[in-house]
């Protein structure tokens, strides 16, 4: 297993088309702000507006995830990138528009491309061989861990030296110019013949509910994560640090998640998925600690890129766990699910960070973030545990493309490694 085998160029379409439809989502929340910041209480609003658009993103997610078609996805996926490069350049052209107005086109940039990651994260994982699925998964992982780099940089550089509204328009020119992309690549990522209506609907439902302890520890990963970039201008204050050391602290922790994934994609680890996961988030748990405690700015620097290392290789164990749990053609519903549970976990830190540091030390609130997100990956774990002690894979909730297609060949799936297989 090497990075050459996704090497081709339809994954070079993939990653140009991924790159074009998700850097406007990294811009959002930041470019938000300095849309309104001028206006009276534009922070405050600002904060309102990327909180309505993340809370798109959290509705619309599974709801539009649970009907993508595997055989014929890209006409869901071009229709909702097309909706949010409506939101994104509504956004930038009525910049002085009221509020409500403002926070509708968030809404439809949040929701309309929700289900976007879900399906171009199944469709990746089609253009590749089976032996090489973990490399693509770090792969991406890598190419998202610049966009997050490099989104802040643009924004604020685009907002202040040329106009507020610039960062909202060129994500929206992004997001069209990635519909062009998507037409260039495969129709879906199944064959056609797995996907039926009415009671398959019903059993995708069921299948997906069941994996719930995957989305669990994805939303801890992120909650971490959210709770560093969150608090970390704050801890930085409480040390004596200059406030604007922030920016390239948080640059330092995207670049060490894409050093992380680029390392896990570069051998086969030992152990179940979900005990690597256990021993990821444990790890990233114990530096953003330190990264708590420590008084120096280089090592706080230092526990936030190892921390970022670990938590892009917990990331990839998730999407590799829910390959293990669910069929190929509830994959990318499963995608989605996964990336609303994780900008549920981004909005669960930033109230726990809004609330704690009304009364507490922000080394004291970040601590108790850790310990929210250990208790959620004992949840996690403990519910992957248990689906797998009671043969998770059988009944006719997992038998989803069996009950889609009666005459398909083969065995049931059982969960992992037939699942896996069959993609």
């Amino acid at each position: 297993m090497t990075y050459r085998d996704v090497a081709s160029r339809q994954v070079l379409i993939w990653a140009c088309t991924a790159v074009a439809s998700r850097m406007p989502v990294a811009m959002t929340p930041l470019a938000l702000v300095f849309l309104v910041r001028e206006r009276p209480g534009g922070y405050t609003l600002g904060a309102a507006l990327a909180a309505v658009y993340v809370l798109g993103e959290i509705i619309a997610a599974p709801v539009l995830g649970l009907r993508l078609d595997p055989a014929r996805g890209r006409r869901h996926l071009v229709v909702g990138l097309a909706g949010g490069a409506v939101g994104f350049a509504g956004l930038g052209v009525l910049a002085g528009a009221h509020p409500v107005v403002l926070g509708a086109f968030a809404f439809l940039a949040g929701a309309a491309p929700a289900a976007t990651a879900g399906g171009q994260r199944a469709l990746l994982t089609s253009l590749v061989p089976e032996r090489a699925v973990p490399q693509a998964l770090s792969a991406e992982s890598m190419l998202m861990s610049g966009v997050w780099a490099v989104s802040p940089v643009a924004v604020a550089g685009l907002a202040l030296a040329v106009a507020p509204r610039v960062p909202l328009l060129l994500a929206g020119a992004l997001m069209a110019a990635s519909i062009v992309g998507q037409l260039l690549l495969p129709a879906g990522w199944t064959n056609g013949e797995q996907e039926g209506a009415g009671k398959a609907g019903r059993a995708k439902s069921r299948v997906l509910i069941r994996a719930w302890p995957v989305y669990v520890t994805g939303a801890a990963s992120i909650t971490l994560l959210g709770l560093c970039e969150l608090t970390v201008p704050a801890l930085l204050e409480q040390r004596g640090i200059g406030v604007g050391w922030s920016g390239p602290m948080l640059a330092g922790m995207a670049v060490g998640a894409g050093l992380g994934a680029f390392l896990y994609g570069l051998r086969s680890w030992p152990g179940r998925l979900r005990a690597r996961s256990v021993v990821l988030m444990c790890g990233m748990s114990v530096f953003v600690s330190l990264a708590a405690l420590i008084p120096g700015a280089a090592g706080i620097a230092i526990a936030l890129v190892l921390a970022g290392m670990l938590q892009s290789g917990a990331l990839i164990t998730r999407n590799l766990s829910l390959r293990e749990a669910l069929p190929p053609s509830a994959l990318a519903a499963g995608y989605s699910v996964l990336y609303a549970a994780a900008g549920a976990g981004y909005a669960a830190a930033g109230s726990l960070a809004g609330g704690l540091l009304q009364w507490v030390e922000p080394s004291t609130a970040v601590l108790a973030g850790v310990q929210l997100t250990l208790v959620l990956t004992a949840l996690g774990w403990w519910g992957e545990a248990r689906r797998e002690g009671s043969g998770a894979g059988s009944g006719a909730a997992v038998n989803l493309d069996v009950v889609a297609a009666p005459g398909a060949e083969g065995p049931p799936i059982a969960g992992g490694c037939d699942a896996e297989r069959r993609l």
